[in-house]
This record gives C-alpha cells, structure tokens and sequence, in this order.
C-alpha cells in the first residue's frame, strides 16, 4: 500500500471517529450553536429598529435591513464558536491517552489531525446552515446574489472554517487540560463580537476602530456580507483570503510541531 493511499485510508478512519463522537455527544455542538442563534434573534427582536436607524441608510428604524446586515456577522461568530468544540476534542485525546496508543499503531501519523480538521470543517458547515436556516425563517433574504457570489461565499465559509479548526487544534495541542482549551480557544468567539459583525467600523469610537478594523474577522464578514447582498467587496475579498491563508498555515505549523514532539 503506497504511503498516499494509507494516509487516505487513515484519515477516512480518523473522520468518521470524530463524527461519530459528535453525534453520540451532540451537547457540546449544541452548547456552541446556542450563541449565535441567541444572539441573532436578540439583536434583532430587541435591539433591530434602534441598530438600524444607527446604520445611517436614510430609511429610519427598519429590523429587515438590520437583520440583512447581521446575518454574516452572525454566520463566521457560529464557525468561531463551532471551532471551539476542536479545541476541546483535540484536548480531550491527547489528556486521555489514546494519542499514546495512537503512536503505537501502524497508522498515518497524520491522520489524527486531518481526522479532527475535516471532522470540524463538516460540523462547522453544518452550523451554518442550521445558524442560517434559523436567518431565513425570520426574514433574511439574499436575492440579489449571483450564483457564482453563493459559490464564493460558501467557499469562504469553507476556507474560514479550514483556517479556525487548524488554530483551535494547536489551542488544543498546547492546553495542559481540557478546562483550559475552551479557555484558550475563547477568542475565537470573542473576536468576531469586537468586529464590524454588529456595526460598521466607522461608526464605532476612534480609538477602537483599529482594534475592530485590522483583525481576520472583519475582512471576512465585509467580504461575505458583499457576496451575500450582491454589493462590492472592495479590498476586503482579498484581505479576507490572505488572513485565512496566513492561519492556515500557522495553524498547520503550530498544531504538527507540537503533535511531533516527543511525549514527555
């Protein structure tokens, strides 16, 4: 058997553990879906006429716009928060030793990882369509987008997803213990909330314009909200790329370093 075909094989075998624990253990997802969702019908049943007659579209108090507007934020906070759920899964093998196991068997060494990346690509697509379909029966509406801007944005959804899981398997890699990789892995989450995912940038104070500005969160939330409501995307489509490309292969780097060292 060539060495691309065990590491196929493995990483197939690797996949379906993963999926099969989140199915058997689905409180985690859940736990993690329940922020978005919470968050989208708050903003939008409480706080939606007074947030959209801040936007400055001329057109007074509207929630439909206000949720138009919400929507992508909403969509990369659900793939931030999904990826916590790696951090956590990553954690809970290596502190329960069946890593050590792992490195016993004639597997691919590989396949662990790529086993718990596409494991957590598929749960975060996953995410967004439930996060989405909630969008939808409340209102929100994306007619004006091409089919090949539908394709851009779920291949940024996608590329978003590969980038997060591969910074949350690191997290998870270098947490002594499972407490603290959620822990760890809460920026995740907290970052798209300091973005443009609730207002825009040039409505928030000065001094946290950079905060909110140059951050990987903003670029990709711009450039899907253009893609989505069919208006330009400017520089941010290719900000957003480089940022994902950049973690990616950060992720990759730090998550394979510290998964090669020898156990201590």
């Amino acid at each position: 058997m060539s060495a691309l075909t065990l590491a196929i094989r493995d990483s197939n075998t690797m996949l379906r553990r993963n999926l099969l624990h989140a199915r058997r253990y689905p409180s985690l997802t859940l736990n993690l879906l329940l922020t978005p969702v919470m968050l989208l019908l708050l903003f939008v049943y409480i706080f939606g006429d007074v947030m959209s007659a801040g936007l400055g579209t001329g057109g007074g108090a509207d929630r439909s716009a206000y949720l138009a507007y919400l929507v992508p934020g909403i969509l990369m906070l659900t793939i931030g928060s999904t990826t916590i759920g790696s951090a956590v899964s990553v954690s809970t093998d290596m502190t329960e030793g069946i890593i050590a196991r792992f490195r016993t068997m004639a597997i691919h060494r590989g396949s662990v990882l790529i086993g718990h990346v596409l494991g957590s690509v598929l749960q975060c697509v996953m995410s967004v369509v439930l996060v989405g379909a909630v969008a939808v029966a409340i209102g929100f509406r994306a007619v004006d987008a091409t089919a090949l801007e539908w394709i851009l944005a779920v291949g940024l959804l996608a590329l978003v997803s590969l980038a997060l899981t591969w910074i949350a398997v690191g997290m998870g890699l270098s947490s002594p213990n499972v407490e603290a990789a959620s822990n760890n892995a809460m920026p995740l989450m907290i970052l798209p909330l300091l973005s443009s995912a609730f207002v825009p940038v040039d409505a928030m104070p000065g001094w946290f314009r950079p905060i909110a500005e140059y951050q990987p969160f903003t670029p990709a939330i711009e450039t899907l909200r253009g893609l989505l409501l069919g208006t330009g995307i400017g520089h941010n489509g290719w900000l957003a790329v480089a940022w994902c490309l950049a973690l990616t292969a950060l992720g990759y780097l730090w998550s394979t370093s510290l998964f090669n060292r020898d156990p201590k």
